[in-house]
């Protein structure tokens, strides 16, 4: 190849978010950008300060590559950080508040975070944990007091391909992952997001999921590269949402099982006109079909039958519409553009049409691997595919039918549990003999953890064992309900392991 051929591809194959957030600012500086409550930064301002903010890490000895670990709840700091690390080639750790102790210490540690940012709320869960990073700034006055005495940093060569941000995720195991966002997956990711659901690059995005998921920063970053404006919402909160909608042109509102209800009752109790939405929802098979009959109807706008990840992206399934009022028979998925998909048997052979086979997936919005999980990334990444640990079937038609996880997994409110991190807390009690965790279907989160209990000692109650998860596991991650057996009442397959279909079929009907 001639130098001038691989000057060429270089050129190519450089952009960055950093570089790509820079000019769009340059070129629509008065523009707003960020709302964030009564806050309101233009892209002109949003750019000074994240120039300033890159100044002010690289002084504190933030270096290409170092994460700057970041535990805030929503707010136009969090885009700040994101921007201005992607700017020196830093990553942000995005820390979820949500976490138990030991679980949050074990996200920090994991990174070996060269700076940690923090809201004041949150100062005394960090002084219980015992961790390896010493730096650390406050959101607020001492952040500010930080931008106020920094410079633009100098120029910093950043790969595509390196880290932007981490986003954590649960493991088989039970402590979370950190999968690793780069700029090249970000960048194709907004490019899709554009693509697949026709947003117009106008319109608005309402970040009031955490931003420490996907659904936020992934869309929050591409909208902001597009020209787009980022509303910041802490949580869900109808109100504030309600409010939004009146007034802002959105191009996909985020809704999730858990909270959907909320939605339709607040749009009963205070009817509003919708400016504009160009689709709502997510996670259709998690829904009841006449929710989504009623959810559409009230914001006259089609329901996103979505199936994605955190290492995917919006793919590899994600682009088909619901029509408004239409509580669908099927929930057939269309798959993604811009990615291969195969669906494959436990031996990575390609299954036939109407076989089940786990998705392995190529596209360039995938992550770039787990951090500092070799063995997982050699597995998950074999043969040149990523494997997500999900089966699907392939229609005549080309469709896509969910059909189950190949790693146990429960979805509750758009929270991902694994029951095995449940069961190792149960079973660390000395009077529990056996226990296995399963899901229910549930109306409100689409499905909840049950726990299905063994007692070496009568004297263990429900209360002990409920107790013992209070201390230990996060909120959201707690079983519903607790049953107890007798040991020999456990049905196991000829390998001994417990079959937690017959369980879960129990929970159809009352407990003989």
């Amino acid at each position: 190849m001639s130098r001038a051929g691989a000057d060429q591809i270089h050129a190519a194959g450089r952009t960055t978010v950093g570089e790509l957030f820079g000019h769009r600012a340059r070129g629509q500086r008065d523009r707003i950008a960020l709302v964030d409550g009564a806050r309101t930064l233009t892209y002109g301002e949003l750019n000074h300060r994240t120039d300033r903010l890159a100044g002010a890490l690289r002084a504190r000895g933030v270096a290409r590559g170092d994460r700057v670990a970041l535990l805030a709840r929503n707010c136009a700091e969090y885009v700040e950080v994101e921007l201005a690390c992607a700017k020196i080639g830093a990553i942000t750790a995005a820390l979820n508040w949500r976490l138990a102790d030991r679980e949050l210490a074990h996200c920090i540690n994991l990174v070996e975070p060269r700076l940690l940012l923090y809201q004041p709320e949150f100062a005394a869960v960090l002084a219980r944990l015992d961790l390896a990073v010493a730096a650390r700034v406050a959101l607020g006055e001492a952040y500010e007091r930080m931008l106020a005495a920094a410079a633009a940093a100098p120029s910093v060569a950043v790969d595509p391909e390196d880290g932007l941000v981490i986003l954590y995720t649960s493991g088989t195991t039970g402590l979370p992952k950190g999968a690793v966002i780069g700029h090249r997956a970000m960048i194709v990711r907004g490019l899709c997001f554009a693509s697949e659901l026709a947003i117009p690059a106008s319109d608005t995005f309402v970040a009031w999921a955490p931003m420490y998921h996907m659904a936020s920063t992934d869309q929050a970053i591409s909208t902001l590269l597009r020209g787009g404006k980022v509303v910041l919402v802490d949580g869900f909160q109808p109100e504030p949402l309600l409010d939004v909608i009146a007034r802002e042109r959105i191009g996909w509102l985020v809704l999730i099982p858990g909270m959907i209800d909320a939605m339709i009752a607040a749009l009963r109790a205070r009817p509003v006109r919708a400016a504009g939405i160009r689709c709502c929802g997510a996670m259709a098979d998690l829904v009841p079909r006449q929710t989504i009959a009623d959810v559409t109807t009230l914001l006259d706008a089609p329901f996103l039958n979505s199936f994605g990840s955190t290492e995917t992206g919006l793919p590899p399934a994600t682009g088909a519409l619901i029509p408004v009022g239409e509580a669908p028979g099927r929930l057939s998925k269309r798959q993604s553009a811009f990615c291969e998909i195969r669906l494959v048997d436990p031996d990575d052979r390609e299954v036939r049409d109407g076989e089940p086979g786990e998705v392995a997936i190529r596209a360039a919005t995938l992550f770039s691997g787990y951090w500092n999980a070799d063995a997982t990334n050699a597995h998950d990444f074999r043969d040149g595919w990523f494997h997500m640990g999900d089966v699907f079937r392939r229609n005549p038609d080309g469709t896509l039918d969910f059909v189950d996880r190949i790693k146990y997994m429960i979805k509750s409110g758009g929270e991902n549990i694994y029951p095995a991190e449940i069961e190792r807390v149960i079973l660390a009690e000395p009077r529990v003999a056996d226990a296995v965790v399963v899901r229910k279907p549930d109306p409100n989160w689409g499905e909840v953890p049950v726990a299905f209990v063994a007692r070496r000692d009568a004297s263990l109650t429900v209360d002990d064992l409920l107790a013992r998860c209070e201390a230990e596991l996060s909120r959201y991650k707690r079983p519903r309900e607790v049953r107890f057996l007798a040991l020999d009442e456990f049905p196991r397959s000829t390998s001994g392991k417990i079959q937690r279909h017959e369980l879960e079929a129990r929970l159809r009907g009352p407990l003989q």
